[in-house]
């Protein structure tokens, strides 16, 4: 395969600037700005419909930008399309794989279709099922493979030509426990062979393990940055949580809060439980004070440090999984 005129120890694997995408009267994107620190884990978290997957559809040349530039080690997706293209790898929702043919077949077809010779293509095919764990299926039609064989299937594919940059759109969406922290362990040891991977989820949890730095998106606009502790710092020190008995009794509760902490409380999905970032705990007796005074009566109190749940809560005013806060993006078409 032809050598890229590029340097993938470069400081910045992936550089964004006011992305815009829309479709219809929809803006699915609406002016992201994203920089990817080479040999990092960058996290971009997000509810369904937040611009996730467009947003790297466009990084990857799979959709073209409306609006702003992105490059890729200094390419730019537009322009140099086809360079772009030669240094990364994307493993989407789904996998483009053959159900009727085998792990090692559908391998060696990727690696002849990325230019490699026959003998290579099932070289590479072997290694990469071994890595994954995956030798003893490999003659085992695609049919017959669980959801979490198809996941790591599909992310062996994406790793044929050792790109140094690597998209994961979901990888662990709907896998159990135990995949899911298999997946985990593959995705350090890739960024500890120098690749860098660009990872979306709506897994608060998947960032907060395995992300250097996260964008989290929300409406089609990064909302906030920065590694998960600056994230959390954010918010405060401590976060306080209240869940009232009466649901009725809510707006009274974050007139309180407001009222003595000086601050915004976010309300869950189910109403009744709150989320206050706290910076002073001696303020929670006065406030329990007012709150009995105004008649309003706690089922649960509890005061913690924050979590990646109360910065996506606190930020965006609403769950990391509520997918009804942003309408669904709108399906894609690739181009060819």
């Amino acid at each position: 395969m032809t050598a890229l005129h590029t340097d993938p120890t470069a400081d910045w694997a992936v550089e964004a600037e006011g992305l815009v995408k829309t479709f219809g009267t929809n803006r699915a994107v609406d002016g992201v700005d994203l920089r990817v620190a080479s040999g990092t884990v960058y996290g971009v978290l997000g509810p369904n419909g937040a611009g996730k997957t467009t947003t790297i559809n466009m990084l990857t040349t799979l959709l073209r930008p409306d609006g702003g530039s992105a490059r890729i080690f200094g390419h730019d997706v537009v322009r140099s399309a086809q360079v772009v293209r030669q240094l990364i790898g994307v493993t989407g929702q789904f996998a483009s794989v053959d159900e009727t043919l085998s792990a090692t077949e559908n391998l060696v077809i990727f690696g002849r279709l990325l230019g490699l010779s026959r003998p290579a293509a099932h070289a590479k095919a072997t290694e990469l099922l071994e890595r994954f764990g995956l030798s003893e299926a490999a003659r085992r039609p695609l049919k017959k493979f669980s959801g979490g064989m198809r996941r790591r299937l599909d992310l062996a594919a994406s790793l044929i030509a050792q790109p140094p940059l690597i998209f994961l759109d979901e990888p662990t969406t709907g896998l159990d426990p135990r995949t899911r922290g298999q997946m985990w362990d593959t995705i350090r040891e890739l960024v500890a062979s120098g690749s860098t991977v660009v990872l979306t989820t709506q897994y608060l949890d998947e960032a907060d393990q395995l992300a250097d730095r996260i964008a989290v998106i929300d409406r089609g606009r990064v909302v906030a940055e920065g590694t998960a502790d600056e994230l959390k710092a954010s918010v405060g020190t401590s976060s306080l949580q209240l869940r009232v008995e009466d649901p009725a009794d809510t707006a009274l509760a974050l007139r309180a809060v407001e009222q003595v902490l000086g601050v915004r409380a976010a309300l869950s999905p189910e109403a009744s439980r709150l989320t206050a970032p706290m910076a002073d705990a001696d303020r929670v007796a006065e406030l329990l004070i007012t709150l009995r005074d105004a008649g309003v009566h706690l089922a649960e109190m509890s005061v913690q440090k924050p979590s990646l749940d109360e910065v996506f809560l606190t930020i965006t005013g609403h769950d990391a999984t509520d997918q009804s806060a942003t309408a669904p993006e709108q399906k894609q078409e690739v181009p060819a």
